[in-house]
């Protein structure tokens, strides 16, 4: 299989250098280009599309909130990873929400990147106990506000064995094997539960199907 491709956004370069060699001895990523600010990034996405980007949050010029929303714009599919010294809760809702796969401190192992990059290429999105625990939470806050009545939300069998496998972190080959169905078919199962439960990305569908019981 060819590598998994990815772009560091990072205002500090001795930061994207350590993370670029950190990460160098798996065969299976490969970096492909750098910036030191968001809008730098957006410019070298012109020129070639990586599967994943790392992007840190404070940088000068366009911050990643900013980038994180415009990238989701212009490349829909492409995974983001938000890798960055902020661990407030707010800043992680507002990201996760917004369309970023992951969420990552800047302290997390080499080993942990990689498992988030390969975990946001092939499923579309990776949780660790930070970003569970924080969205969780998040979910729970918001059932507490006053009720309201919303249109009831409907999904067949069939969308709901392909969600309870996404939720799995099966990749859209592996589900359409365990169900009978073209990996094409299954990407457009999801297109429709994105549409229908009215999320952005994987991340959302996963946190709707906790929400509801689909899975647990």
């Amino acid at each position: 299989m060819p590598a998994i491709k990815f772009a560091i956004a990072d205002d500090h370069k001795i930061f994207r250098q350590g993370l670029r060699f950190a990460l160098s001895n798996d065969k299976g990523i490969d970096c492909i280009g750098e910036a030191d600010n968001g809008r730098k990034l957006l410019e070298l996405l012109e020129q070639q599309q990586p599967d994943v980007a790392l992007i840190d949050l404070k940088m000068p010029e366009m911050d990643g909130i900013d980038t994180t929303k415009e990238i989701r714009r212009l490349y829909p599919d492409m995974k983001i990873i938000i890798l960055t010294m902020f661990d407030d809760e707010h800043f992680i809702v507002h990201l996760m929400e917004n369309g970023a796969n992951g969420y990552l401190i800047k302290n997390a192992e080499p080993d942990e990147i990689k498992t988030a990059i390969r975990s946001a290429h092939e499923t579309g999105y990776y949780f660790n106990d930070l970003v569970s625990n924080t969205m969780l939470k998040s979910l729970m806050q918001k059932q507490k506000a006053s009720p309201r009545f919303k249109p009831e939300i409907k999904l067949n069998d069939r969308e709901l064995e392909v969600l309870r496998l996404i939720c799995a972190e099966h990749t859209a080959a592996e589900i359409g094997e365990k169900v009978f169905l073209s990996a094409r078919t299954v990407e457009g199962i999801r297109a429709n539960l994105l549409e229908k439960i009215g999320v952005r990305n994987t991340a959302g569908l996963v946190m709707y199907a906790v929400k509801n019981g689909i899975v647990e």
